[in-house]
């Protein structure tokens, strides 16, 4: 299925709740900005409807519906919960899903300005997240190595970045690479993980984080690939506060987390100016808070 071939409108989005779930049908339906795998229309005020838009988006509808309410119980912010299932049909030949909505506004539009607040929040949202995950919790095909074995991605990005003039000091992001590069493995058993924390899946209110959402990468292993957010979410000057309500974490974890920061600050920078030139997966809303993060990424050293 391609955007080409079906068009989801808020009439087809209506006619799957009158044919599956008749119950929630006559609630008021808009369309709001989806992510990278779904169109997403809200559904009441409570409610949200998620259609893929993706391949890969199915699978990882499942994967949230399989694990979220497992793990949601434990975690101190709001995530998105699933709360009917849509199979497919003459109107959609694929699953679609009614999730929980978590009101806020995303990061990426927004910002924080209690700092402190923001990183005592996140750090005990990930300090819960991040416990031991069973044997068949799932893996990551995209994400999760080492830094070292990431590094094809990263000179592509920082190559098309620095095309761009897009950043001022490719040498300082580099040294910082290098070292997440040569830092250990990481040691421990593999943790539960977000594994895709940016200003567009992290919600905020009243000028602090709120809420968590689009756990579709969420995959078990090294918790230093959601640690990075401790640069590419929180303001500049917060990340030892976050470190230190955190827990301990050894040297060579925060090394792999700052430098897949930077890695993710990149990739919102590409994504961003793609977004301002027009082109296929550009973000425009990307580029500013990927900036704003290389240069806390930089200023931490």
């Amino acid at each position: 299925m391609t955007d080409a071939e079906i068009e989801i409108t808020e009439h087809l989005v209506r006619g799957l709740l009158e044919d599956q779930h008749p119950d929630l049908a006559d609630l008021a339906i808009r369309e709001v900005a989806g992510g990278w795998d779904n169109h997403m229309w809200r559904l009441g005020d409570e409610l949200a409807v998620r259609i893929p838009r993706t391949p890969r988006a199915p699978a990882l509808q499942r994967k949230e519906c399989r694990w979220l309410p497992v793990l949601a119980p434990r975690l101190p912010l709001p995530v998105p919960l699933p709360v009917r299932a849509g199979e497919p049909s003459v109107r959609l030949p694929t699953p679609w899903n009614v999730m929980t909505w978590v009101p806020g506004e995303p990061l990426d539009t927004a910002s924080i300005s209690r700092g402190e607040h923001a990183a005592d929040t996140l750090a005990g949202f990930l300090k819960a997240l991040h416990t031991e995950a069973p044997p068949e919790a799932p893996a990551s095909s995209d994400r999760g190595a080492h830094p070292k074995r990431c590094t094809d991605g990263f000179d592509d990005l920082l190559r098309a970045v620095a095309v761009g003039g897009l950043t001022a000091d490719a040498g300082a992001v580099r040294a910082v690479w290098d070292e997440a590069v040569t830092a250990p493995e990481w040691q421990g058993p593999p943790l539960w993980l977000h594994g895709d924390l940016h200003p567009a899946n992290v919600v905020v209110a009243n000028g602090t984080l709120s809420g968590v959402i689009d756990f579709g990468d969420l995959f078990a292993g090294d918790p230093a690939w959601d640690l990075a957010a401790a640069w590419v979410l929180l303001p500049a000057g917060t990340a030892p506060r976050f470190f230190r309500r955190y827990g301990p974490t050894d040297e060579g974890t925060i090394r792999r987390a700052r430098g897949l920061a930077a890695l993710k600050s990149l990739f919102l920078i590409h994504m961003g100016h793609n977004g301002d030139r027009g082109l296929p997966g550009g973000k425009p809303t990307w580029g500013p808070p990927g900036r704003a993060a290389l240069d806390r990424v930089l200023a931490s050293g």
